[in-house]
Protein backbone atom coordinates (compact mmCIF):
# COMPACT_ATOMS: atom_id res chain seq x y z
CA UNK A 1 0.00 0.00 0.00
CA UNK A 2 2.81 2.23 0.45
CA UNK A 3 3.95 1.55 -3.15
CA UNK A 4 0.58 2.55 -4.13
CA UNK A 5 0.81 5.92 -2.02
CA UNK A 6 3.56 7.27 -3.22
CA UNK A 7 2.75 6.64 -7.03
CA UNK A 8 -0.31 8.72 -6.41
CA UNK A 9 1.30 10.85 -4.75
CA UNK A 10 3.79 11.20 -8.11
CA UNK A 11 0.58 11.68 -10.12
CA UNK A 12 -0.90 14.02 -8.07
CA UNK A 13 2.41 16.25 -8.25
CA UNK A 14 2.78 15.74 -11.88
CA UNK A 15 -1.24 16.44 -12.27
CA UNK A 16 -0.67 20.05 -10.19
CA UNK A 17 2.89 20.77 -12.72
CA UNK A 18 0.21 20.43 -16.30
CA UNK A 19 -2.13 22.74 -13.86
CA UNK A 20 0.55 24.85 -13.16
CA UNK A 21 1.61 24.95 -17.06
CA UNK A 22 -2.33 25.48 -18.28
CA UNK A 23 -2.80 28.28 -15.72
CA UNK A 24 0.55 30.32 -16.86
CA UNK A 25 -0.75 29.93 -20.65
CA UNK A 26 -3.94 31.39 -19.42
CA UNK A 27 -2.80 33.92 -17.21
CA UNK A 28 0.09 35.97 -19.72
CA UNK A 29 -2.44 35.05 -22.38
CA UNK A 30 0.16 34.04 -25.26
CA UNK A 31 -1.25 31.52 -27.04
CA UNK A 32 1.48 30.53 -29.65
CA UNK A 33 4.13 31.28 -26.36
CA UNK A 34 2.79 28.82 -24.33
CA UNK A 35 2.70 26.16 -27.75
CA UNK A 36 6.21 27.30 -28.87
CA UNK A 37 7.65 26.97 -25.77
CA UNK A 38 6.05 23.39 -24.60
CA UNK A 39 7.16 22.53 -28.06
CA UNK A 40 11.08 23.38 -27.53
CA UNK A 41 11.28 22.05 -24.04
CA UNK A 42 9.71 18.75 -24.99
CA UNK A 43 12.05 18.46 -27.64
CA UNK A 44 15.19 19.12 -25.42
CA UNK A 45 14.08 17.55 -23.06
CA UNK A 46 13.42 14.25 -25.39
CA UNK A 47 16.84 14.11 -26.99
CA UNK A 48 17.70 14.16 -22.85
CA UNK A 49 15.19 11.32 -22.08
CA UNK A 50 16.04 9.33 -25.25
CA UNK A 51 20.30 9.62 -24.69
CA UNK A 52 20.15 9.62 -20.77
CA UNK A 53 21.91 6.87 -20.29
CA UNK A 54 24.99 8.18 -22.33
CA UNK A 55 24.45 11.91 -20.84
CA UNK A 56 24.76 10.11 -17.38
CA UNK A 57 27.88 7.80 -17.89
CA UNK A 58 29.86 10.52 -19.70
CA UNK A 59 28.68 13.17 -17.12
CA UNK A 60 29.88 10.72 -14.54
CA UNK A 61 33.12 9.30 -16.04
CA UNK A 62 31.67 5.99 -15.48
CA UNK A 63 33.95 2.91 -16.94
CA UNK A 64 32.15 -0.46 -18.47
CA UNK A 65 33.41 -3.55 -16.17
CA UNK A 66 33.42 -6.90 -17.63
CA UNK A 67 32.15 -10.23 -15.89
CA UNK A 68 36.10 -10.87 -15.61
CA UNK A 69 36.59 -7.97 -13.94
CA UNK A 70 33.90 -7.88 -11.90
CA UNK A 71 32.52 -11.22 -11.38
CA UNK A 72 30.46 -10.43 -7.80
CA UNK A 73 29.12 -7.14 -8.97
CA UNK A 74 27.53 -9.09 -12.11
CA UNK A 75 26.42 -11.81 -10.01
CA UNK A 76 24.26 -9.43 -7.71
CA UNK A 77 22.50 -7.27 -10.68
CA UNK A 78 22.30 -10.99 -12.48
CA UNK A 79 19.94 -12.36 -9.29
CA UNK A 80 18.27 -9.29 -8.83
CA UNK A 81 17.28 -9.03 -12.71
CA UNK A 82 16.26 -12.28 -12.91
CA UNK A 83 13.99 -12.32 -9.86
CA UNK A 84 12.57 -9.00 -11.10
CA UNK A 85 11.86 -10.11 -14.69
CA UNK A 86 14.62 -7.10 -15.70
CA UNK A 87 17.06 -7.81 -18.90
CA UNK A 88 20.52 -7.41 -17.58
CA UNK A 89 21.85 -3.37 -17.60
CA UNK A 90 25.06 -2.67 -18.65
CA UNK A 91 27.49 -1.93 -15.66
CA UNK A 92 30.02 0.61 -14.88
CA UNK A 93 32.38 1.66 -12.34
CA UNK A 94 32.45 5.82 -11.42
CA UNK A 95 36.21 6.31 -10.34
CA UNK A 96 35.51 8.50 -7.34
CA UNK A 97 36.19 8.04 -3.68
CA UNK A 98 32.52 8.79 -2.38
CA UNK A 99 30.21 5.80 -1.92
CA UNK A 100 27.25 6.07 -4.44
CA UNK A 101 25.20 4.62 -7.50
CA UNK A 102 22.69 5.85 -9.94
CA UNK A 103 20.57 3.99 -12.38
CA UNK A 104 19.75 5.54 -16.45
CA UNK A 105 17.88 4.49 -19.12
CA UNK A 106 14.95 5.30 -21.32
CA UNK A 107 13.41 1.91 -20.70
CA UNK A 108 14.70 -1.49 -19.11
CA UNK A 109 16.28 -2.90 -22.73
CA UNK A 110 18.32 0.29 -22.37
CA UNK A 111 19.50 0.66 -18.86
CA UNK A 112 22.79 0.59 -17.24
CA UNK A 113 23.51 0.62 -13.27
CA UNK A 114 26.88 2.47 -12.17
CA UNK A 115 28.61 2.14 -8.75
CA UNK A 116 31.56 4.59 -7.52
CA UNK A 117 35.02 2.81 -6.06
CA UNK A 118 34.38 4.34 -2.76
CA UNK A 119 30.65 2.31 -2.47
CA UNK A 120 32.58 -1.17 -3.66
CA UNK A 121 35.32 -0.34 -0.12
CA UNK A 122 32.90 0.38 2.45
CA UNK A 123 29.10 -1.99 1.61
CA UNK A 124 29.00 -5.71 2.82
CA UNK A 125 27.17 -8.11 -0.25
CA UNK A 126 24.04 -7.81 0.97
CA UNK A 127 24.32 -4.23 1.36
CA UNK A 128 24.99 -3.36 -2.26
CA UNK A 129 22.89 -6.02 -3.22
CA UNK A 130 20.49 -3.78 -1.44
CA UNK A 131 21.83 -0.79 -3.11
CA UNK A 132 21.73 -2.23 -6.12
CA UNK A 133 17.69 -3.74 -5.80
CA UNK A 134 16.84 0.07 -5.17
CA UNK A 135 18.80 1.27 -8.51
CA UNK A 136 17.18 -1.46 -10.66
CA UNK A 137 13.56 -0.30 -9.14
CA UNK A 138 14.30 3.24 -10.48
CA UNK A 139 14.52 1.33 -13.90
CA UNK A 140 11.75 -1.01 -13.18
CA UNK A 141 8.97 2.27 -12.13
CA UNK A 142 10.45 3.77 -15.21
CA UNK A 143 11.44 6.94 -13.10
CA UNK A 144 13.75 8.69 -15.79
CA UNK A 145 10.64 8.80 -18.03
CA UNK A 146 8.52 10.11 -15.23
CA UNK A 147 11.96 13.14 -14.15
CA UNK A 148 11.73 13.25 -18.21
CA UNK A 149 8.25 14.48 -17.74
CA UNK A 150 8.45 16.62 -14.51
CA UNK A 151 11.43 18.42 -16.44
CA UNK A 152 9.57 19.26 -19.29
CA UNK A 153 6.71 20.64 -17.37
CA UNK A 154 8.58 22.31 -15.03
CA UNK A 155 11.34 23.62 -17.87
CA UNK A 156 7.81 24.89 -19.42
CA UNK A 157 6.47 26.98 -17.01
CA UNK A 158 10.40 28.35 -16.38
CA UNK A 159 10.42 29.42 -20.56
CA UNK A 160 6.95 30.94 -20.47
CA UNK A 161 7.74 33.45 -16.65
CA UNK A 162 11.00 34.44 -19.23
CA UNK A 163 8.85 34.99 -21.91
CA UNK A 164 6.52 37.40 -19.85
CA UNK A 165 9.63 39.07 -18.24
CA UNK A 166 10.75 40.22 -21.63
CA UNK A 167 7.53 40.62 -23.21
CA UNK A 168 6.59 43.45 -19.87
CA UNK A 169 10.31 45.25 -20.95
CA UNK A 170 10.00 45.37 -24.55
CA UNK A 171 6.37 45.74 -24.95
CA UNK A 172 5.83 48.86 -23.94
CA UNK A 173 2.97 50.45 -21.15
CA UNK A 174 -0.26 49.04 -20.59
CA UNK A 175 -3.64 51.07 -20.49
CA UNK A 176 -5.89 50.15 -17.35
CA UNK A 177 -7.85 47.58 -19.05
CA UNK A 178 -4.32 45.02 -18.89
CA UNK A 179 -3.35 46.62 -15.87
CA UNK A 180 -5.24 43.89 -14.08
CA UNK A 181 -3.70 41.06 -16.21
CA UNK A 182 0.32 42.88 -15.85
CA UNK A 183 -0.32 42.00 -12.31
CA UNK A 184 -1.24 38.46 -12.62
CA UNK A 185 1.88 38.09 -15.38
CA UNK A 186 4.04 39.70 -12.67
CA UNK A 187 2.96 37.09 -9.90
CA UNK A 188 3.42 34.58 -12.67
CA UNK A 189 6.71 35.43 -13.29
CA UNK A 190 8.09 35.44 -9.32
CA UNK A 191 6.19 32.80 -8.19
CA UNK A 192 5.87 30.36 -10.84
CA UNK A 193 9.17 29.17 -11.36
CA UNK A 194 9.49 28.40 -7.62
CA UNK A 195 6.36 26.72 -7.67
CA UNK A 196 7.35 24.20 -10.90
CA UNK A 197 11.05 23.85 -9.10
CA UNK A 198 9.46 22.81 -5.84
CA UNK A 199 6.68 20.01 -7.14
CA UNK A 200 9.83 19.18 -9.57
CA UNK A 201 11.93 18.27 -6.15
CA UNK A 202 9.03 16.37 -5.08
CA UNK A 203 8.66 14.16 -7.77
CA UNK A 204 12.11 13.69 -7.25
CA UNK A 205 11.46 12.79 -3.43
CA UNK A 206 8.86 10.61 -3.78
CA UNK A 207 10.30 8.34 -6.71
CA UNK A 208 13.32 7.68 -4.27
CA UNK A 209 10.59 6.87 -1.58
CA UNK A 210 9.49 4.56 -4.11
CA UNK A 211 12.69 2.89 -5.35
CA UNK A 212 13.53 2.06 -1.51
CA UNK A 213 10.04 0.16 -0.95
CA UNK A 214 10.56 -1.75 -4.25
CA UNK A 215 14.10 -2.15 -3.75
CA UNK A 216 13.82 -3.29 -0.05
CA UNK A 217 10.75 -5.58 -1.35
CA UNK A 218 13.32 -7.11 -4.56
CA UNK A 219 16.11 -7.62 -2.59
CA UNK A 220 14.57 -9.51 1.02
CA UNK A 221 16.78 -7.42 3.12
CA UNK A 222 15.06 -3.78 3.85
CA UNK A 223 17.31 -3.44 6.55
CA UNK A 224 20.30 -3.97 4.82
CA UNK A 225 19.46 -1.36 2.21
CA UNK A 226 18.96 0.87 5.67
CA UNK A 227 22.45 -0.05 6.43
CA UNK A 228 23.66 1.00 3.27
CA UNK A 229 22.04 4.16 3.11
CA UNK A 230 23.32 5.58 6.59
CA UNK A 231 27.16 4.61 5.33
CA UNK A 232 26.47 6.24 2.42
CA UNK A 233 25.14 9.41 4.39
CA UNK A 234 28.03 9.73 6.08
CA UNK A 235 30.31 9.18 2.82
CA UNK A 236 28.64 12.01 1.21
CA UNK A 237 29.33 14.44 4.13
CA UNK A 238 32.93 13.11 4.70
CA UNK A 239 34.09 12.82 1.08
CA UNK A 240 33.36 15.56 -1.13
CA UNK A 241 33.10 15.71 -4.75
CA UNK A 242 32.93 17.29 -7.96
CA UNK A 243 29.55 16.63 -9.70
CA UNK A 244 27.22 18.03 -12.31
CA UNK A 245 24.54 19.50 -9.98
CA UNK A 246 21.90 18.73 -12.96
CA UNK A 247 22.48 14.77 -12.20
CA UNK A 248 22.90 15.00 -8.29
CA UNK A 249 19.13 13.39 -8.34
CA UNK A 250 19.89 10.26 -9.79
CA UNK A 251 22.44 8.79 -6.85
CA UNK A 252 20.94 6.85 -4.40
CA UNK A 253 22.06 9.98 -2.42
CA UNK A 254 22.86 13.11 -2.96
CA UNK A 255 26.29 13.91 -3.84
CA UNK A 256 26.19 17.30 -2.93
CA UNK A 257 24.88 16.71 0.40
CA UNK A 258 25.16 19.75 2.51
CA UNK A 259 24.46 22.27 -0.17
CA UNK A 260 20.67 22.40 -0.15
CA UNK A 261 19.11 25.21 1.34
CA UNK A 262 16.57 23.19 3.02
CA UNK A 263 14.53 19.78 2.70
CA UNK A 264 12.12 21.36 0.49
CA UNK A 265 14.40 22.28 -1.63
CA UNK A 266 16.75 18.69 -1.84
CA UNK A 267 16.20 16.68 -4.75
CA UNK A 268 16.16 13.67 -2.11
CA UNK A 269 14.28 12.73 1.50
CA UNK A 270 16.31 12.78 4.51
CA UNK A 271 17.64 10.05 4.93
CA UNK A 272 16.81 9.12 8.20
CA UNK A 273 13.19 9.25 7.26
CA UNK A 274 14.09 6.52 4.14
CA UNK A 275 15.75 4.59 6.87
CA UNK A 276 12.72 4.36 9.19
CA UNK A 277 10.58 3.17 6.49
CA UNK A 278 12.83 0.53 5.40
CA UNK A 279 12.42 -0.67 9.49
CA UNK A 280 8.92 -0.55 9.08
CA UNK A 281 8.75 -2.54 5.99
CA UNK A 282 11.20 -5.00 7.69
CA UNK A 283 8.75 -5.77 10.11
CA UNK A 284 5.80 -6.05 7.84
CA UNK A 285 7.14 -8.09 5.14
CA UNK A 286 9.18 -10.28 8.02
Amino acid sequence: MRGFGNGLKTAVLLAALSGLMLMAGQTIGHGFGLKFAFGLVLVMNGVAYWFSDKIAILSARAKPVTEQEMPGYYAIVRRLTSKAGLPMPKLYVIPSPQPNAFATGRNPRHSAVAVTQGILGILTEEELEGVIAHELSHVGNRDILISSIAATLAATITFLARLAFYAAIFGGGRDDEDRGSGIGELAFLILGPIAAMLIQLAVSRSREYQADDSGGRLCGKPLALASALAKLERGAQLVPVQTNAAMAHMYIVNPLRGRSMSRMFSTHPPTEERIARLQRLAQVIG
